[in-house]
């Protein structure tokens, strides 16, 4: 066992961050919520009239990327066929076989166009097998908090508009209204939730060394992940001939953020519970009243 940040008789005992998820896994999170968020904006518009077959190729390869990324994590990788025998109790199974029947929808969707707006019932519950692994992970309190299952849901509307603003501007296309507004309520709803989510765990949801990391991560996210992109399309709105652009970029930074946030939570506030002990027992003959409070080393107190 080893510690992180313990100190004299508490090394060892109190929260360290965890290491069986890297990047690696940190990809899967980052790849399937972009890539669903951008399958479930290509349904939209092929219901609106203005699909693309561009539009499901990216969002496929991105979910296939982030699968692929966790595939590299596994020591033994031959294992993770063992994935698909999980299903009535693990939500990364669960994951897997709503992707077994997205690729192929996606696929077929791109010889019948028809097909599209079908994606809209399968990204949806991959996104959210997504994020229920992380809340159902209970020896990590970041991880747990219920609010990560809107937060993950809610950055993977915005990366998927963030992108899907981009391929419109890389197609010579306009910007439809629809999708503006989408950008700008996902934009909304990721920095909401994100307040949300830091609150509970300062407050009490997470070991006090997670706390002057979510202060530091907080200011530059909502300002350049959130402000930043709202200040573009505002300025888009006013200015119809720069909509293109501006939109792309916007779509650009909101997309980066959202990458940052989840290699953030995975890889920089994912400390373990740690050790605590009920009550400290008092050395001699045992009296009602006697045994001392006890002690949850790393926690509020």
């Amino acid at each position: 066992m080893k510690g992180d940040g313990g100190a004299g008789q508490f090394q060892g005992v109190t929260p360290w961050l965890q290491t069986a998820w890297d990047m690696r896994a940190a990809g899967n999170f980052i790849g399937g919520g972009t890539g669903t968020g951008l399958l479930f904006l290509a349904a939209i518009a092929a219901l609106a009239g203005g699909g693309s077959p561009l539009l499901v190729v990216v969002g496929l390869i991105a979910v296939a990327g982030g699968l692929f990324s966790v595939f590299l994590e596994i020591g033994r990788p031959f294992r993770s066929l063992n994935t698909f025998l999980g299903g009535r109790r693990s939500w990364m199974t669960r994951e897997a076989y709503v992707a077994m029947a997205l690729f192929p929808l996606g696929l077929a969707s791109l010889v019948w166009p028809a097909a599209t707006p079908f994606l809209l019932l399968l990204v949806l519950p991959y996104i959210y097998c997504q994020a229920r692994m992380l809340k159902e992970a209970k020896g990590i309190p970041a991880w747990r908090e219920p609010a990560i299952i809107p937060l993950i849901m809610a950055s993977a509307l915005a990366e998927g508009a963030g992108l899907f603003a981009l391929l419109t501007a890389i197609l010579g296309r306009r910007l439809p209204p629809w999708a503006l507004l989408l950008l700008l309520l996902a934009l909304g709803l990721r920095a909401g939730v994100w307040l949300v989510y830091r609150r509970r765990l300062a407050s009490g949801g997470a070991p006090t060394r997670v706390v002057p990391k979510l202060a530091r991560f907080t200011p530059p996210f909502l300002f350049a992940g959130h402000a930043v992109p709202l200040f573009l399309l505002v300025v888009a709105a006013v200015l119809p001939s720069l909509l293109a652009p501006l939109a792309a970029l916007a779509g650009v930074v909101v997309l980066l953020a959202g990458w940052a946030m989840k290699a953030f939570i995975i890889t920089r506030i994912a400390l373990n519970q740690g050790f605590a002990i009920p009550v400290t027992p008092v050395r001699g003959k045992r009296r009602k009243g006697v045994d001392a409070a006890g002690t949850a080393p790393g926690w509020h107190q």
